[in-house]
């Protein structure tokens, strides 16, 4: 449940983020192309970044914990910026999914992805009631 969840937050996070164009982040849906086939090229992306950042992005962190402490954190901006690029590299290989223009709005957009599953995991979690 934990994993789809999070499929549908980083799917509507992404979605957000196309809307804004100066981001230069685009999902292109696949044939097509009307909104039922929008949504669902959403959460493949959605799923594909999810598994990115999981598996890869986990083993970039674990290598680069030195330079975390060196640069307090910081480098997991750009981390999280080269996550969302290989995330569209991937895609890209299809005719349809995620296309990032430039790697520095790239980190840009993650950083908005990121403060929107914050958000998004702070009205979602669940209460401990007893």
């Amino acid at each position: 449940m934990g994993f789809l969840l999070r499929v549908v937050v980083n799917a509507f996070a992404i979605w957000i983020v196309t809307l804004i164009p100066a981001l230069g982040v685009s999902v292109i849906a696949f044939e097509p192309g009307e909104t039922l086939q929008l949504v669902l090229t959403l959460l493949l992306v959605a799923a594909v970044f999810a598994l990115v950042n999981t598996i890869i992005g986990t083993v970039i962190k674990v290598l680069a914990f030195p330079i975390y402490i060196l640069t307090l954190g910081l480098i997991g901006l750009v981390i999280n910026g080269f996550l969302l690029w290989l995330t569209a590299w991937i895609t890209g290989f299809w005719n349809f999914g995620l296309r990032v223009e430039d790697f520095w709005w790239g980190v840009v957009a993650a950083i908005v992805i990121s403060l929107i599953n914050w958000i998004a995991g702070i009205i979602l979690r669940p209460s401990d009631k007893r």
